[in-house]
């Protein structure tokens, strides 16, 4: 019977255009520019945006996948890439916060929706990150618990950028509460790496000849200062840190060694409220909250 089908569409097309208000908006393509494909964090990312996009689209909606390397000019370049493509919504981890902020205010004005995730991103229309400073809170406050409340504490710092700074801050402001616990150091900057991890460690051992406690700002981190200690028979101390990365929970339920914790990102309901939110902005609805934080949940060796 195609006799119907061409009256509906026909029906369709004469429609006032007043009545398509209530109805979904035009999400038909989204430019996401993560990081890096070879994380499985930003692979998830990809994924539950793309889940989220086809539900909500209520029809395949096409995705630009492109990864930046931490390259703030490519990053750029796929961005403009977007714009020419004509996207309906760009997703983006920010190579650079202020960097790419010139390119985002173009999309916008090319009309495109433009959502940060895990890195603020200058001008972005919304910004969804996990919530840095309650995952150095609930990995220290952890430490702190497993010594007793009292002892000798260390944190590896890294690369000064938001999300570092914070888990700093919200490492020490649980320290605070313990008048018991000596802050030893916290300038060591790690480098976010397992190498950069194993020389502060080195250094850290070399200075203290007791640590109670280390805090790192991700797993490699860790990684590299639980090696640092394994070489140098170090086991005196517990060790936490940020990330849940696959590797760091697989060593962290192991008994034979010191990791006892990493306070976990959630990718996924990340990736679920950026596609929600950008979909709500591209309907002209009003979004209040524009800046949002995910709780990140910690995982601990089982006893």
């Amino acid at each position: 019977m195609p006799s119907v089908l061409a009256v509906s569409v026909a029906a369709a097309l004469l429609a006032p255009l007043s009545s398509q208000s209530s109805e979904p908006a035009p999400l038909k393509s989204i430019g996401m520019s993560v990081a890096d494909l070879g994380n499985p964090y930003f692979v998830q990312l990809v994924e539950s945006a793309t889940s989220k996009a086809e539900e909500l689209a209520g029809a395949p909606v096409t995705m630009l996948i492109r990864s930046d390397a931490y390259d703030w000019q490519r990053q750029i370049s796929q961005i403009n890439d977007f714009i020419e493509q004509k996207v309906d919504l760009i997703v983006l981890t920010a190579a650079d916060e202020y960097k790419v902020g010139a390119v985002v205010a173009k999309a916008q004005r090319a009309g495109i929706k433009v959502i940060a995730v895990d890195v603020n991103a200058h001008g972005a229309d919304a910004t969804i990150t996990t919530d840095n400073v309650q995952a150095g809170v609930v990995a220290c406050e952890k430490l702190a618990e497993k010594i007793g409340y009292k002892g000798n504490f260390v944190i590896i710092n890294g690369v000064l950028v938001s999300s570092v700074i914070e888990r700093v801050a919200g490492c020490k402001s649980a320290l605070n509460k313990y008048p018991n616990i000596t802050l030893l150091s916290d300038r060591m900057n790690g480098t976010g790496s397992v190498e950069g991890g194993m020389e502060a460690m080195t250094y850290l051992m070399e200075e203290y000849d007791h640590i109670d406690a280390v805090f790192t700002i991700n797993d490699p981190t860790a990684f590299g200062a639980l090696r640092a200690a394994q070489q140098a028979n170090r086991n005196e101390f517990v060790m936490a840190s940020v990330d849940g990365a696959p590797f760091a929970v697989d060593i962290i339920q192991k008994d034979d060694n010191p990791w006892i914790a990493t306070a976990v990102q959630r990718p996924i309901p990340m990736a679920e409220k950026a596609i929600e939110i950008g979909m709500d902005l591209l309907k002209g609805k009003d979004v209040a909250q524009r800046f949002i934080l995910i709780p990140s949940v910690l995982v601990e060796k089982h006893h």
